[in-house]
């Protein structure tokens, strides 16, 4: 199941031929055996991550000690090298996708309530909260789940081109529909009675950095002011879907489970940003009970409150 953009994008002759080579060295990771993915190449590049590269190094350091002032330096070395052997996971994790069937993708993330979220579902669209917890890509297959659904996995588009079109083949599972973020609400209006016989789970990564705006609403998380996306929120209040926050633990590598926990009806009267304010909460939770599964390497708290709005000026015509 695929979505024809409206502008797609037109690759020249050279990014194509990179994009083949990429694609090749993805379908032969997963064509590999799991030992071979999952204890020597995810060894081999976090000892490169971790070792040599030092990747964000300091970065994770300083997220790690604002966000845990009560951990000592030991704890924190330990959660951060274990963040470093979850995100090498997570690299072997995604280059796998590129040869997984759907028996497959439903032994890779187990849904462990898949029956009562259905049962509340029924045959309307809903939102799920999604997080940088865990393996993200692999929410995309809920949808296989949901007979009556397709997953509209809202995602934001990478500079590169030729790793954004990968990424878009990686993706093509089940009834996974990645949709670019800048389209997504539009795609929700122009289909919200069904995209080819399916209604819509709208999938949305919330914990990523939005622009600041003036108005923007600021969440106590992790000890510290943050911002979120509150598409999710908005979209639900406005045309009344039930809003679920999706919570992921890992059973061994590559191997996980989830479960859908519901934090709006759809019919509730709630106030402006209670939504997305149950979703911190419960966010926050699980990345107190796991830390080293969630994304340290973000720049997750550019933007600070006492710090005085600036509008991002974009040149005239852009």
């Amino acid at each position: 199941m695929k979505y024809n953009e409206d502008n797609p994008v037109k690759l020249s002759v050279w990014q194509r031929i990179r994009l083949e080579l990429l694609w090749f060295n993805c379908r032969f990771v997963a064509m590999l055996p799991y030992w071979v993915q999952y204890y020597a190449i995810q060894e081999l590049i976090y000892f490169v991550l971790y070792y040599c590269l030092r990747y964000r190094y300091k970065r994770i350091t300083a997220n790690l000690r604002n966000s845990f002032p009560d951990k000592d330096e030991q704890e924190i070395r330990i959660i951060r090298r274990r963040f470093y052997m979850n995100l090498a996971e997570m690299i072997v994790d995604t280059l796998v996708l590129a040869n997984m069937s759907d028996e497959e993708c439903r032994k890779r993330l187990y849904f462990v309530n898949h029956d009562e979220a259905a049962h509340i579902v029924g045959d309307k669209n809903c939102v799920a909260l999604t997080s940088h917890l865990g393996c993200w890509e692999y929410y995309g297959f809920w949808g296989m789940w949901l007979p009556n659904h397709v997953l509209v996995a809202v995602y934001h588009k990478i500079h590169n081109v030729v790793v954004d079109e990968l990424y878009k083949r990686l993706r093509d599972h089940t009834r996974e529909l990645p949709v670019a973020a800048h389209d997504s609400l539009r795609f929700f209006i122009r289909h919200r009675d069904g995209y080819e016989g399916h209604r819509m789970v709208l999938g949305l990564i919330s914990d990523q950095n939005p622009p600041r705006l003036p108005d923007s609403h600021w969440f106590r998380f992790l000890g510290q002011d943050t911002l979120f996306f509150e598409g999710g929120e908005q979209i639900a209040r406005k045309f009344g879907l039930p809003v679920f926050y999706t919570s992921q633990r890992k059973v061994k590598r590559g191997y996980y489970e989830a479960t859908f926990e519901l934090i709006y009806d759809g019919k509730e009267d709630v106030a402006e940003h209670e939504i997305t304010e149950r979703y911190v909460r419960l966010l926050e939770r699980d990345i107190r009970n796991r830390p080293e599964m969630w994304m340290w390497s973000h720049h997750r708290w550019k933007h600070r409150p006492d710090k005085q709005y600036r509008p991002v000026m974009r040149p005239e015509g852009k």
